[in-house]
């Protein structure tokens, strides 16, 4: 059991990143990392980087930025429970994120429908594009 511990004193970030969850492939986690979304202690790691235990760790996934702390290697990909043991948030992150999430929330409802302008609207587009005419 001792050169399982010996082996997983470090492992890949693409590999962690996968068995942590946050990205559904390994593929998928290669290109965040390619791609400048993933920072490893502050700097842009390659995904062959390999993270130890108490790393921090900053991604964005979509809209939301995380900043987490390594507390578990693994690289075997086992269910949600068990791969949230792997990682804690900081409390700063959670709070940025929450934030950013409610401000969204608070927009959405100043955009206009994704539908198609009805009848009346589209004459009232007429009007406009033609200079206002009542």
């Amino acid at each position: 059991m001792s050169n399982q511990d010996n082996a997983l004193q470090k492992v890949r970030l693409d590999k962690w990143l996968w068995a942590a969850r946050f990205y559904k492939t390994r593929a998928v986690a290669k290109q965040a990392i390619d791609g400048g979304k993933v920072q490893c202690n502050g700097a842009r790691p390659k995904p062959a980087k390999e993270i130890e235990v108490g790393a921090s760790i900053e991604l964005r996934q979509g809209f939301d930025e995380k900043t987490v702390i390594v507390r578990a290697l693994s690289e075997q990909r086992r269910g949600a429970p068990e791969a949230q043991l792997l990682y804690e948030e900081t409390p700063d992150s959670i709070k940025k994120r929450e934030a950013t999430a409610a401000q969204r929330k608070a927009q959405a409802a100043n955009w206009p429908s994704p539908t198609r302008p009805n009848k009346k609207q589209r004459r009232q587009i007429t009007r406009f594009k033609q200079g206002g005419e009542a």
